[in-house]
């Protein structure tokens, strides 16, 4: 899983940062100051286990119980670290700000354009969902931390005001530079690593009693509505959704590619570490809070609509579980900050290939701070739109932003599968070796699964207000980009455009030279 290696030391890649940038097409315009640790801190901060698995812990519980929340944490995680392997072996080769859009253009026969339309607009809007969620969440969290430390009333409206203060501080953090970015990213990663070591050492210490492991592992719960014959089966397949949900955002580390030191190696390593280091900090955290449980059904149903604050309460009382969500609102902060970054860079390129409208606006890099300054006040102002609904109805906002995950995971694996249908593909200086194939056809079947999986209802009976609208979204956004692409698009749109002169595509075998070739737009 990475380049060959002689005497223990990694052979170092064999051309510049930036002339592998021009062989794809594009100068130098963002900054490359990240270095291949802040490159996992931002893919890491955005995967956050302290926010996607605490503000979607609820889901596993009512939907499959502890067996769902810590195995089914285990489960999910190894098939996710198949995506972000096959992924990472495409980057290595193709380390650009577009990354899974560029890459299905790069890797299609035929059709490159319509390849990339598709992948890029299920990037774009998987992206934008992802934002507007991490930061609706973490206002959700910060107004029961608020509610518990300063006895402020919860409503809508003042969980959307912290939402929009919230993702506001993000379009300015971001707006500053990539150097803030990166400062920040890396105290981050720190932060969600001493932050579970201290919620975990808490609550192992503190509470006077805590479940029977076996339970922690083996109890099933079914809180779904369904009764029918394999319903507990079932209901535990529904609530793998929390792992799958929170396993996102790690295509951040190709998007900022472009500003990454040895973005060949730092890159897709960033990718596979960010899965792996969250599936065992994940699973730790998980694992902890769950033996935690005190009273399961009343914290399930908690007033705080977050059951994890709650067993925090139970388990150690008011004022230390208060602190411990401090530590969580913390971390969504950071998580919701990596996710504009990564938004408005995949953006930026979308906009740099003219595939956005107002292309000519998004595509702009301010000078001064090196940033894609309006591309991050795009992405803000789309997440906000995308949340503006839950002032009102909270099932239209879960249902736009049910393409975050199935939306993202059809962007993730459509260049995994055309790469597997490209044989004279010549891997990077970080590849699989012999275990390319099956790891990549594994990862499809996985993707293939989630999206059969995540489109059947969760909840019994089904109205209204409890319908799974994932299979809506996603066909919203399918419909919305065939028909444009249709009536306009494939009239204008050539897939990547290039701003440098004659650019070739490398496709280096490991180790070696790369071999160029002419591009096909």
């Amino acid at each position: 899983m990475s380049s060959t290696i002689q005497d223990g030391v990694p052979p170092k890649s064999p051309i510049t940062d930036e002339e592998r940038l021009a062989q794809l097409g594009y100068k130098q315009e963002l900054r490359r100051k990240l270095s291949g640790f802040s490159n996992f801190a931002v893919s890491f901060s955005i995967i956050s286990i302290l926010a996607g698995a605490i503000t979607s812990y609820g889901i596993a519980m009512t939907a499959g119980g502890p067996l769902a929340i810590t195995l089914g944490w285990l489960f999910v995680g190894v098939m996710v670290i198949f995506v972000a392997l096959a992924m990472a072996e495409i980057c290595s080769v193709y380390p650009t700000a577009g990354a899974l859009y560029w890459w299905a253009a790069a890797l299609a026969k035929r059709n490159k354009p319509a390849w990339a339309w598709f992948v890029g607009w299920f990037n774009f809007l998987g992206e934008v969902a992802v934002t507007a969620a991490i930061d609706f969440g973490a206002a959700i969290t910060t107004s029961a931390f608020l509610g518990l430390a300063f006895d402020m009333e919860v409503t809508a409206g003042r969980t959307f005001l912290i939402f929009l203060l919230i993702i506001i501080a993000h379009g300015l953090l971001n707006t500053f530079g990539v150097n803030l970015v990166r400062v920040l990213s890396d105290i981050s990663a720190w932060w969600h690593l001493v932050g579970v070591a201290v919620i975990v050492a808490v609550l192992a210490i503190v509470p006077d009693q805590h479940k029977p492991i076996s339970e922690v592992f083996v109890e099933v719960r079914n809180e779904t509505g369904f009764t029918f014959g394999s319903a507990a089966v079932y209901a535990v397949l529904i609530g793998l959704l929390m792992a799958q949900y929170t396993y996102t955002g790690y295509d951040a580390s190709a998007h900022v590619a472009e500003e990454t030191h040895d973005a060949a190696r730092s890159a897709p390593r960033g990718i596979v570490m960010s899965v792996v280091v969250s599936v065992i900090a994940g699973f730790v955290l998980l694992f902890a809070i769950t033996w935690s449980i005190q009273d399961y059904e009343a914290e399930r149903t908690t007033d705080l609509a977050l059951p994890p604050a709650q067993i925090f309460i139970d388990a150690v009382g008011h004022d230390l579980g208060t602190f411990l969500l401090f530590i969580c609102v913390v971390a969504q902060f950071f998580c919701g900050m990596a996710s504009v970054t990564a938004n408005s860079r995949m953006a930026y390129a979308f906009s740099r290939d003219g595939a956005l409208p107002g292309s000519r606006i998004w595509k702009r890099v301010n000078p001064r701070t090196g940033t894609p300054t309006n591309s991050i006040w795009l992405c803000v102002v789309c997440s906000s739109l995308l949340v503006l609904p839950s002032l009102w109805n909270t099932t239209a906002y879960l249902a736009a932003t049910s393409i975050a995950v199935i939306g993202l995971y059809i962007a993730y694996v459509a260049p995994v599968f055309l790469r597997r249908r490209t044989p004279d593909f010549q891997v990077g200086v970080w590849n699989l070796g012999r275990w390319s194939a099956p790891v990549g056809w594994i990862a499809i079947a996985w993707v293939v699964i989630i999206c059969v999986l995540f489109v059947l209802p969760t909840s019994s009976p089904v109205t209204a207000s409890t319908f799974n609208y994932t299979i809506v979204a996603v066909g919203v956004v399918l419909g919305g980009a065939w028909l444009w692409w249709m009536l306009s698009a494939r009239h204008w749109f050539t897939g990547p455009r290039h701003n440098v002169p004659d650019p070739v595509i490398p496709r280096p075998a490991a180790g070696a030279e790369p071999v160029t070739e002419p591009t096909a737009d």
